[in-house]
């Protein structure tokens, strides 16, 4: 006979293997960390002994759930800001609390406090997508769970980056030090197509390449994603992404709620998989996922709960039993998305989605040993047909709780027995949790009143690139620029003559930064007003790198429509004080040596400041503000100015130094 370090025996044993083979009574054989046998419990007593034997009772002995899809960390924001707008929950809650609190202390214990969610409701892998990676990969691995954990890279400064060449080389030092661990798959997250630029997405899924390791990224979750990917690219966004190279990783691709079929067999030709977010997506009523069609094109598809800020719990047994539901909703046909079939997506087939197949999902001899014993005896579950061989799969499915979930074991080790945690310390995790809420809670109740809050408010806010590179030099003749404009090496694309009339808004806290108010008039050739647009722009306090000849501003900068009167913002935000700046712009955008940059000729008429050439640029990228900063000094000579006495202020802080100097 084998030894073996555990037996267990008297079980239901669903394999969720090709097969769908069922054992009853069953038992399960384990060495080190990986499945020896599986099969009747009188073949595994003929061939294997142990002194470690656990009689299951009858119970269900079932491949660990897999939850395909999450954000871990956001345990500690369960329940922080709840039906809102998308843009006001992620812009006016998620990430100012995000760039303040989140940190390598609050992602381990948000880690921690999912883990111990994660096994009670019978999740024995998560992929997951956030911050610190490292930090929620050492805090998984001390839990004893199985995840796949994907650096966050992402255009905007993050927790963890001031810019995104510093997220992406965070992404292959994470990559390289967890390649290979027992329990962690280390992976890349370039977030979604609209939170990354074109190069970011090339360069995470060489990234992936390079390593062999999943690329997680979040796409088409909602119809506005799929319009303004359209609209700006001209494609819908599988075929954006694909063009970007992200179809050549393997791909775990989260909501793909607004796709048609052509993008289905896209993703299907790829090898990529599907996450099924359908209490996220019901909750933030982004759709419903067409999963069935998704099915029948043979895309690997798994469930996923999302972040438990926007779930808002990581309960996978309440998420299967809504997958199944909401697939035959929205398809109008009951016989949608059956029980076994969604078991499935949780199991193997959701191994499959998460490119982790060869490790889990099944239970099957050489696979590591991930198994849950699940109880059916229980009120809500009772009684029990036999008839049906498929019947178990539905009492799972539509009557099973998370607390039916009795064992849980991961890679051979027991995390739970007997419903006690035998990792973690949940009382302690959920004291420490609320000690937190308390410091995050004090946090809002202070800004909840803060210029950027009241600018979302209000609809429409959205933040700009992070890095502006800009020069400014007083000229004499505004001509001497234009016709300078006409040589060969300039390609002019298009202008704009423009009258300006801007207020500032200034605040007493000058962390708030400063509010700017601005009517644009639109000038045609013949000098006539043809439409006047209306805007906000908040412009956080700039942290300033000078080069050679002119300066990079690295601020953070948030803009909206403005379509109510001064009068209205001037009660609505209650500056401490304002400045009126009135200017005629002309804007030329041109192309330099293969860079686009803004050239503004301006006359600053009130104050009286006369005229200044201004050169500027914008981008995600500090290397390529670093770039475009070198070409900004040699643009502004070959147009006739001097660069050497480039001015390197805003216009609103050369007026303020000409109003204090009068």
């Amino acid at each position: 006979m084998i030894n073996a370090d555990w037996i267990l025996k008297n079980a239901i044993v669903l394999t969720m293997d090709e097969d769908y083979q069922i054992f009853n009574p069953g038992a399960v054989a384990v060495i080190g960390d990986s499945i020896a046998a599986v099969d009747h419990q009188e073949k595994i007593e003929k061939d294997y002994q142990s002194e470690q034997v656990l009689d299951c009772q009858g119970k269900i002995l079932m491949p660990g759930l897999i939850n395909a899809h999450t954000h871990v960390p956001m345990t500690l924001l369960r329940g922080l800001a709840d039906d809102l707008r998308l843009d006001v929950w992620l812009m006016g809650y998620m990430m100012p609390v995000e760039r303040e609190f989140v940190s390598p202390e609050f992602v381990r214990l948000g880690t921690q406090l999912a883990c111990a969610e994660s096994i009670r409701s019978g999740v024995t892998t998560f992929v997951d997508m956030y911050y610190f990676e490292h930090d929620i990969a050492q805090a998984t691995a001390e839990a004893g769970l199985r995840a796949v954990c994907s650096q966050t890279v992402l255009k905007f400064p993050t927790p963890d980056a001031t810019y995104f060449e510093e997220s992406l080389a965070a992404a292959e030092e994470f990559i390289k030090t967890w390649k290979d661990h027992p329990l962690i798959v280390p992976s890349v997250g370039p977030h979604a197509p609209y939170t990354c630029t074109d190069e970011i997405l090339q360069a995470c899924s060489e990234l992936a390449q390079k390593y062999d390791v999943p690329l997680h990224i979040h796409l088409a979750e909602t119809a506005g994603e799929v319009e303004n990917i359209r609209k700006e690219h001209g494609i819908p966004v599988i075929p954006y992404v694909r063009k970007h190279g992200i179809f050549d990783a393997k791909v775990i691709a989260a909501h793909c709620v607004h796709i048609d079929e052509g993008e289905m067999r896209t993703i299907q030709h790829a090898g990529a998989g599907i996450a099924h977010n359908p209490s996220s997506n019901l909750k933030l009523a982004s759709g419903f996922a067409n999963v069935t069609r998704m099915l029948e094109l043979d895309i690997n598809v798994g469930i996923g709960t999302d972040g438990p800020a926007s779930n808002n719990d990581l309960d996978m047994i309440e998420e299967i039993r809504l997958a199944s539901m909401v697939a035959k909703c929205a398809s109008g046909d009951p016989t949608a998305l059956p029980a076994r079939q969604t078991l499935s997506m949780a199991t193997s087939l959701g191994a499959k989605a998460i490119h982790i197949s060869h490790l889990t999902g099944s239970l099957v001899p050489g696979k590591r040993a991930d198994m849950i014993v699940l109880g059916i005896d229980e009120l809500h579950n009772s009684p029990n047909f036999k008839r049906n061989p498929n019947g178990i799969y539905a009492q799972i499915i539509y009557a099973a709780k998370s607390t039916d979930v009795k064992d849980v074991m991961v890679n051979g080790q027991w995390l739970m027995r007997d419903r006690a945690l035998l990792t973690l310390d949940e009382r302690q995790l959920i004291k420490d949790a609320q000690a937190f809420a308390e410091k995050i809670d004090s946090f809002l109740i202070k800004r909840e009143q803060s210029v950027l809050s009241k600018l979302i408010a209000i609809g429409g806010a959205m933040e700009e690139e992070s890095f502006e590179v800009q020069a400014k030099v007083h000229i004499k003749d505004p001509d001497m620029v234009i016709d300078a404009l006409q040589k060969e090496s300039i390609e002019v694309v298009y202008t704009r003559h423009y009258h300006e009339y801007d207020t500032y808004f200034f605040f007493e806290d000058e962390s708030e930064g400063r509010l700017r108010y601005r009517e644009d008039e639109f000038i045609d050739k013949k000098g006539e007003i043809t439409n006047v647009r209306g805007r906000l722009t908040l412009v956080g306090v700039s942290s300033e790198e000078t080069f050679d000849h002119d300066v990079m501003l690295s601020r953070s900068r948030y803009y909206a429509p403005a379509t109510h009167s001064l009068r209205f913002f001037r009660e609505y935000f209650e500056p401490a004080r304002e400045i009126d700046i009135e200017k005629d712009r002309q804007r030329f955008m041109v192309r330099y040596k293969g860079v686009d940059f803004y050239i503004n000729i301006d006359t600053l008429i009130n104050p009286d400041l006369g005229h200044y050439l201004e050169v500027k640029s914008r981008t995600w990228s500090r290397k390529d503000a670093v770039r475009k900063s070198r070409m900004i000094a040699e643009l502004i000579n070959y147009l006739g100015a001097i660069s050497e006495g480039a001015e390197t202020r805003d216009y609103i802080e050369i007026v303020q130094a000409h109003l204090d100097d009068h």
